[in-house]
């Protein structure tokens, strides 16, 4: 069963390689979506694929590079109807 979320990770996540770490995590497991730096300073990714591989890519983020600080993540379940061919960070 394939899944979307969006997550909006706070914290100490930009200026430290986060967005380019998550694209090669998602790459890994093969997910769809994005990732952005937002203007508040927090990181905005969508990811779409199996629930179980979308579930561990979550899980992934709590840990972020090794500069990085996560302090909370949202998560906002999103219609299936999201189509995306790739992976890729977004501006």
């Amino acid at each position: 069963m394939n899944k979307a979320i969006k997550l909006i990770i706070q914290g100490k996540v930009q200026g430290v390689g986060y967005r380019r770490w998550f694209e090669q995590q998602a790459l890994e497991l093969e997910l769809k979506g994005y990732v952005r730096n937002l203007p508040s300073g927090e990181v905005e990714a969508v990811i779409a694929g199996p629930a179980d591989l979308v579930q561990n890519m979550i899980e992934r983020s709590h840990a972020g590079p090794a500069r990085a600080t996560v302090s909370r993540i949202v998560q906002i379940e999103l219609d299936q109807k999201h189509d995306f061919r790739i992976f890729e960070i977004a501006d």
